[in-house]
């Protein structure tokens, strides 16, 4: 179904060899895993395959890519979207709509589908990927979950024969994750090839048949699931990737040095206009100071919200931080709070690597920079435009801005989706060295490992409120465990059991529509 022969590849806008001498053949019906450290050419992979490459992403390339009859290389895009279907990291890059039944009709009108039939595929996915609920909604009120949702729908609506997927689970939760699951394992059961770069592992043994781990460009194994999970947690580590079973994981985090003293919040109230419910409904709360406290939650929970009206980004929020008897508002947050964003991209202004880490720091200082992207493994990408990197170290540029900053305050949000298991606990490493340095961080994650790695504190939102602050000692983990689902303990046997069922129904739906 898809073969790509002797391929070689080098960005434009980089001197490095993203691929180099790489060859695949995937068949029909196939589900195929891409795995390993982050800038290992996985996503350079997947642009191959949905034409993105050479098409968008120009540079030098030798060897052919074919998906069934079509070169790919050669074929208009417009041609591949027909056979290829691609998902991305961030859905809301591949939108184009404003509302959620437009985005999903998109594919179709721009094949020129008659109306009735693009208001039978219409349906058919959207009870496929069960968003019958999302149809007529924006897309600016969804979840992170919710968009990845839809953008499956729009995907599926087109009906290829092939499907690719780039970390589809870097922003996700665990219920978010366990519908994308359903999703792919629905469309492994209608025969279609599926291609998937994932960090994320433990999600993905039952469904992908094979797994392709490469390093610096190359295919270093080549093997199926079963080899690969009989390989164990330990040699998959020393490969630079993530574990297999969540319920392994234990307390990592070693004792902290005690700055003392607390952070009060009050009156956290906030309403996005038009709205009905509040986004953010905080009365009252106590933090400590100078810890690492993670923000957890489903997608939608309020996560994001809380981060901006804490950095005083949301004007209308009139909430009060008081911190050492000096009470500060939004105005005054902005001054002593940072925050590195979900996407990056909007808060990536410069030429350079190195040039973004400098336009953070009070007197710029090239040593410290330097050392800054040193920690990171970022110094070798110093010289390179902040945009031409990959998501992963996209998302560690943004770290370094953020290390550079020294503000009191700092909120991260999602600052390791995209990120292997190596890169992972640099940042980790990181995030220990400024709250060493008596810094107050709030990370908003889905990361179990990187609480487990760093954190200190557990602040846990739903629909806007506070329903869980604790330390992270050995009660907070159970705690903190039985806050992921029953997917940390059982890792999707449970879910896996009483979704086959579910899922042939919705089958015999969808084919009925």
């Amino acid at each position: 179904m898809i073969e790509i022969k002797n391929v070689s590849f080098s960005y434009s806008n980089s001197k490095a060899v993203s691929l180099s001498d790489v060859s695949l053949h995937i068949q029909k019906g196939e589900a195929v895993l891409l795995c390993g450290e982050s800038g290992c050419g996985k996503t350079t992979v997947t642009r191959l395959i949905n034409g993105l490459i050479p098409h968008y992403y120009e540079g030098e390339m030798f060897g052919s890519v074919r998906v069934g009859e079509l070169d790919v290389s050669k074929a208009e895009l417009y041609e591949t979207a027909r056979v290829v279907g691609s998902v991305f990291q961030n859905p809301r890059s591949q939108f184009f709509c404003v509302d959620t039944t437009s985005e999903i009709a998109f594919g179709c009108e721009n094949m020129g589908l008659p109306e009735d039939e693009i208001g039978q595929r219409i349906a058919r996915a959207a009870e496929e990927m069960d968003v019958i609920a999302l149809l007529r909604r924006s897309i600016f009120k969804l979840s992170g979950g919710e968009k990845q949702r839809v953008a499956c729908a729009s995907v599926s609506a087109l009906q290829p024969e092939v499907l690719v997927l780039d970390e589809p689970t870097s922003n996700l939760d665990m219920a978010a994750i366990e519908k994308l699951w359903e999703v792919l394992l629905l469309w492994k059961k209608q025969g279609k090839t599926i291609i998937i770069a994932e960090h994320r592992l433990h999600w993905l043994m039952d469904i992908c048949d094979r797994v392709v781990y490469m390093s610096r460009g190359k295919v270093e194994t080549d093997c199926s699931m079963r080899e690969f999970i009989l390989k164990g947690d330990n040699r998959l580590t020393e490969m630079g990737l993530r574990p297999l079973y969540l319920k392994n994981f234990a307390h990592m985090n070693g004792s902290r040095k005690e700055h003392g003293g607390s952070i009060f919040l009050s009156d956290f109230f906030f309403c996005y206009k038009q709205a009905k419910t509040p986004a953010l409904d905080i009365r009252q709360l106590e933090l400590p100071k100078g810890k690492i406290v993670a923000i957890i939650g489903y997608n939608g929970s309020g996560k994001s919200t809380f981060a901006r009206c804490l950095c005083g980004l949301e004007k209308r929020c009139r909430g009060i931080l008081n911190e050492a008897g000096k009470e500060k508002k939004a105005k005054q947050r902005l001054k002593c709070c940072y925050m590195v964003m979900q996407d990056v991209n909007h808060q990536l202004f410069t030429e350079s690597v190195l040039d973004e880490v400098l336009l953070s720091m009070k007197e710029p200082d090239e040593a410290a920079a330097v050392k800054i992207l040193d920690s990171l493994n970022l110094l070798p990408m110093k010289e390179l435009h902040p945009m031409s990197l990959s998501g992963g170290q996209k998302q560690r540029v943004a770290i370094a801005s953020a290390v550079a900053s020294c503000k009191e305050v700092i909120v991260f949000d999602e600052p390791t989706s995209g990120l292997d298991l190596r890169h992972m606990k640099e940042v980790s490493e990181n995030l220990k060295q400024l709250s060493e340095q008596g810094k107050s961080l709030f990370i908003i994650t889905h990361d179990l490992e990187l609480i487990f790695e760093c954190c200190t504190h557990i602040l846990h939102l739903e629909n806007g409120k506070v329903i869980g602050n604790y330390p992270l000692d050995f009660e907070g983990c159970k705690r903190l465990k039985l806050s992921f689902g029953s997917t940390v303990e059982t890792d999707f046997i449970d879910v896996r059991k009483k979704a086959n069922f579910t899922f042939n129904c919705r089958l015999q739906r969808a084919n009925k529509t």
